[in-house]
């Protein structure tokens, strides 16, 4: 099976396979890279997949896209309801929460995040999986964060990775972030979801503008082993995309 993934910005992913597109985060799409795959294919369903209501992840003009189609909106509950029609095709997710038989024989599961809302674990019909972290992260600062502040974001971490891995030991495709304002902790927490949960592809998400040092991880101090079992790519221009063949 062929899948076409194209960054749109910050944490926004557009998945095509052959049966359905999944369209993570949408935020803004410069290149309109969505407008453009569901004009070249307006038989094939579309699911637009939330992880929360932050400005740079969450963006009501995706209820305006993919009109022509069938449309699914997969939101967190922390996603304000006052702009959203009633006769909307809406499920709402928590921690927790398992949604089946989605166009294309999609199912999705939430799992927690230690900012707002909620990340998804996306599984194909032919038992494809792709995760995608939405704020799910080791959250502290370089020369900011107190050292019991990094304790304790390091045990929500970990609680949250370790109830995922136990689940979901391996996955074909993960989105995740490597937020460069973080400084030194940058890739932190990629380094131990890489480390924990096996990935066969790894797509550094949330730049913030400068994608060079989220490039350098694709070196960062990463045991041998995980390096040769998953491909990295820093797709950081609006448009780029590449495709995998599993």
């Amino acid at each position: 099976m062929a899948t076409k993934i194209t960054y749109l910005d910050n944490s926004g992913f557009l998945v095509e396979t052959p049966d359905v597109f999944l369209v993570f985060d949408y935020y803004r799409d410069p290149a309109h890279s969505v407008v453009k795959a569901l004009e070249r294919e307006p038989g094939k369903p579309v699911i637009f997949l939330v992880t929360h209501n932050h400005h740079d992840h969450f963006n009501t003009d995706i209820f305006n896209l993919g009109q022509n189609h069938r449309r699914i909106f997969v939101l967190s509950n922390d996603i304000p309801t006052r702009e959203i029609h009633d006769d909307m095709p809406i499920d709402w997710m928590s921690r927790g929460d398992l949604i089946e038989d989605l166009p294309g024989g999609v199912a999705v599961k939430a799992y927690g995040s230690t900012d707002a809302g909620v990340s998804y674990l996306v599984t194909l019909s032919d038992g494809y999986k792709i995760f995608h972290a939405g704020d799910l992260n080791l959250w502290h600062w370089d020369k900011e964060s107190t050292p019991r502040e990094v304790h304790k974001a390091t045990e929500l971490f970990d609680v949250e990775l370790h109830r995922i891995a136990s689940e979901v030991p391996a996955v074909d495709v993960a989105f995740f972030p490597v937020d460069v304002r973080q400084g030194a902790n940058c890739a932190a927490g990629a380094q131990k979801f890489i480390e924990t949960i096996r990935v066969n592809y790894f797509f550094p998400m949330h730049y913030k503008g400068d994608y060079e040092q989220a490039l350098y991880f694709a070196t960062y101090n990463l045991p041998e082993q995980v390096l040769n079992r998953t491909e990295i790519y820093c797709l950081h221009k609006p448009g780029e995309d590449v495709v995998l063949d599993d």
